[in-house]
């Protein structure tokens, strides 16, 4: 119970963000969320290099909850081909580990 995954993506509003980040704990797929300042992002899209200004969401999760997080923003993401990515990491603080897992249980 020591890992937990670390989903990120990102979109183009603040208010976006904070929409996902707050069903996300709210529905207990998600110990926490934390919406990040915008960031520049440059990439193809449809043949040509856009570039736009977006803002970043990671949402901290417990392994078992990862899927059904993944679902939902998916759903709720206003992008065509949402970024969304998941790490599995190890905590540092075994503490933190279990209220993540006991934070994201329905």
């Amino acid at each position: 119970m020591d890992q937990i995954c670390v989903v990120t993506t990102v979109v183009d509003a603040r208010s976006v963000a904070d929409v996902l980040a707050a069903a996300a704990v709210a529905g207990r797929l998600a110990a926490c969320a934390q919406v990040g300042g915008q960031v520049d992002s440059t990439y193809w899209w449809r043949s040509g290099v856009e570039t736009s200004t977006e803002w970043s969401v990671q949402f901290k999760t417990a392994p078992d909850r990862a899927a059904a997080l993944v679902e939902q923003i998916r759903a709720s993401h206003p992008y065509e081909v949402p970024e969304i990515l998941v790490s599995r990491v190890d905590s540092g603080d075994p503490a933190y580990a279990a209220w993540v897992h006991e934070h994201t249980r329905p």
